[in-house]
Order: structure tokens, then C-alpha cells, then sequence
């Protein structure tokens, strides 16, 4: 049976979460087919009894899984004869630690750069939820903070120096090394995202992560170039 795979979708059918990104990298990176099933925002409540709040939900026979930290550590266990996500818990604690470090230094700007650019993506049905939560939580509108993105970019792009000197001047292609591995997925996925979404150039042409971007975007057949 085939595994499915609850993804957000947007205008277009297009899917922008980073989350559900990084879990199709892990479904591909260990061999396992997949399908997709766009899910609108407001409508994900429905899935699985309303016990999940939030994509991606992996569906596998009569297993659900929530959570993309869950998703991969149940393909892990589920598949052990498939190539590991994880080669040690390691490797999955210094993930973590990634995720932690970009959510903190990265993804912030992020969000209050692209935020407008998301919210007119979004399903017309779920604009208003997506404006009233993300309203809320920010304490301001969503005109108000993207104001002035066009100067914080700069700033935004800095921030991703510690993954151009890893690439660069340390002489590897990944994050993870000669191969790819769960770091690339995350990183990946938060370019993915932003790619999708972004009326704004992420970087400036020759920025180091452009190559790197397009690398992550080849891998497993060129996953990241597909728009569902």
C-alpha cells in the first residue's frame, strides 16, 4: 500500500510548507513511494479525528503519524532495512540543534519578511484564519510587519553565513557532508518554502547558496523541482 502523505496546498495546487518538504525528502531518501493529498489549512482539523492540528500527517496502511520529527523517526523504526535517516542519535541531536539555530536566527526574519507574500498565496478560504492567527500572534498587522523588508533582507541574508562557510570554505557540497542527509532536508525545506512563496529574492545572483539551493532541488530525481 502506498503511502500518503497530507501536504498544504495553495493557490495553484502549489505546496509551500517546509515541514511537509522535508518529509517527502525523507520518504524519497529512503526509497519508499509516496502520494500526496493537498489538504486546505482550515480543513486539516478533519484529518485523523481533529487530533492533529498541523501537516504533515502520514497515513501508512492504518498507522497516522503527526509531526515531522515523529514522521521520520517512525520511518526509521518502520523501515529499517531501507537507508537510515539517521546513521546515530548523533546525527539526529545535532538536527535538532540545526532546526533550533534556524528557527531562532533565521526563520523569524523570515516570516515577518514574507509573511504578506504567504497570506496571498493562501486558499481564499483560508485567509482569514491565516490573518487572525498570524495577526494575534505577531501583535501587529500583516502590512505592518513587512514594512521596510526590502532593508531587513539584507540582514536575513547574513544570517545564513554559517551554512556558506560550511559549503564554501569547508569544501562540501551538503551540510551533511559528500551525501545529503536530514540537515539538507530542513535547510532545503526552508528554501523551498520561501521560493515558493517570495516576491522578494531570497539572495543576490552569485550567492554561494543559489548552487546549493540547486543541488537541493536535483536530489532523488529532482523532487524539488516538482510543484506538488
Amino acid at each position: 500500500m502506498t503511502i500518503l502523505l497530507y501536504d498544504l496546498a495553495v493557490q495553484g495546487d502549489r505546496r509551500i510548507s517546509p515541514f511537509c518538504w522535508r518529509t517527502k525528502y525523507a520518504l524519497a531518501h529512503k526509497g519508499l513511494p509516496f502520494e500526496t493529498q493537498p489538504v486546505a489549512m482550515t480543513d486539516i482539523p478533519a484529518i485523523a479525528g481533529g487530533e492533529l492540528k498541523t501537516v504533515p500527517i502520514l497515513q501508512d496502511g492504518d498507522k497516522v503519524v503527526g509531526d515531522s520529527w515523529a514522521i521520520v523517526d517512525y520511518l526509521d523504526k518502520a523501515y529499517p532495512d531501507r537507508p537510515a535517516i539517521f546513521s546515530s542519535p548523533e546525527e539526529r541531536g545535532l538536527c535538532r540543534f540545526l532546526e533550533a539555530w534556524t528557527f531562532s536566527g533565521i526563520i523569524q526574519q523570515l516570516t515577518r519578511i514574507y509573511l504578506k507574500d504567504i497570506h496571498d498565496l493562501v486558499l481564499e478560504k483560508d485567509r482569514a484564519h491565516f490573518r487572525a492567527t498570524r495577526e494575534a500572534r505577531l501583535g501587529c498587522t500583516l502590512e505592518e510587519a513587512v514594512a521596510g523588508r526590502e532593508a531587513r533582507i539584507v540582514e536575513a541574508r547574513a544570517s545564513f553565513e554559517p551554512v556558506r562557510v560550511t559549503l564554501t570554505y569547508q569544501g562540501q557540497p551538503f551540510l551533511s557532508g559528500d551525501r545529503p542527509g536530514y540537515a539538507d532536508y530542513i535547510m532545503g525545506g526552508y528554501l523551498l518554502w520561501i521560493d515558493g512563496v517570495g516576491t522578494l529574492p531570497l539572495f543576490a545572483p552569485g550567492d554561494p547558496m543559489l548552487d546549493y539551493f540547486e543541488r537541493i532541488r536535483d536530489l532523488h530525481g529532482g523532487i524539488g523541482r516538482k510543484t506538488t
